[in-house]
């Protein structure tokens, strides 16, 4: 997935919808390096590594955890971009009231047309919300466009009441293709070894990965950061060639070797 960035030290990145907010790539960057940076998670045509079926699969995920609340949560969908994963996500997420969060202007005066916007960052000085007053945070592939993920997961777990809901989502480095392609000594697909074009790898366009991540080390990073995972599910990837998108569909049975990694954690009580 892309990002929208703020252009300094501690900006995130994106989530599901190319939106930004707060500590993305650009993050310790200077001059052109991180002027380019800011260009592409800003483009509206960087392309995404997911689509609406992540956005419904989160949603159901969180509406269920939700389930038992008396009163109406708050969502927090931290990067939102253009609100359209948002968007997706809202029918299922009714009562909870759906705040979304991005660093670029741009993007939220799209944002606006679909849910409430506001803008914030992951990093100094941090969300615009207070200790413990969010009930659920949706995290939609922007993690793989950090510079510094354990700081962004500190104000994540910051915000979320104890107990309260991560949903994270980024594609799989393990994905079942990304196997073959290493043996192959092809480049995993996700994975840049430049922002100015594509060296080694299957695709056309830079989206502006740092770093990627396998279920296997999503496991052990989250409980360090004060998260405890729940569960580790799937999602296919929309770009898979036609022919093998029921394979990559099959793949999502064995969340290892799915396109996108679907996580759900809870902030660990009494941290």
């Amino acid at each position: 997935m892309t990002a929208r960035t703020e252009p300094t030290t501690g900006s995130t990145g994106s989530t599901g919808s190319t939106g930004s907010t707060g500590s993305t790539g650009s993050t310790g960057s200077t001059g052109s390096a991180g002027d380019s940076l800011q260009r592409l998670y800003e483009d509206p045509a960087t392309p995404v590594a997911s689509g609406p079926d992540r956005s419904r699969r989160q949603a159901r995920i969180l509406a269920a955890a939700l389930a038992d609340r008396t009163e109406p949560g708050v969502v927090l969908d931290i990067g939102c971009g253009d609100g359209s994963a948002a968007a997706t996500a809202a029918p299922m997420l009714r009562p909870h009231r759906l705040v979304g969060v991005d660093w670029s202007q741009d993007a939220l005066r799209r944002a606006s047309r679909h849910l409430t916007a506001v803008r914030g960052g992951l990093t100094d000085p941090g969300l615009p919300f207070a200790t413990g007053s969010a009930d659920a945070a949706l995290f939609s592939e922007v993690i793989e466009h950090l510079v510094d993920p354990d700081a962004a997961l500190d104000e994540l777990r910051r915000v979320l009441r104890p107990g309260g809901h991560l949903l994270l989502s980024t594609p799989n480095l393990a994905a079942w293709y990304n196997r073959g392609l290493l043996l192959a000594g092809v480049q995993p697909v996700f994975s840049e070894v430049s922002m100015r074009g594509i060296h080694g790898r299957p695709g056309s366009q830079v989206v502006g990965h740092l770093r990627l991540y396998t279920a296997r080390a999503l496991r052990s990073m989250l409980p360090a950061a004060g998260f405890d995972v729940v569960k580790i599910t799937g999602a296919p990837y929309h770009d898979v060639p036609r022919p093998l998108r029921p394979l990559d569909r099959l793949a999502c049975h064995a969340p290892s070797l799915a396109s996108i990694l679907l996580v759900h954690a809870r902030r660990r009580e009494g941290d």
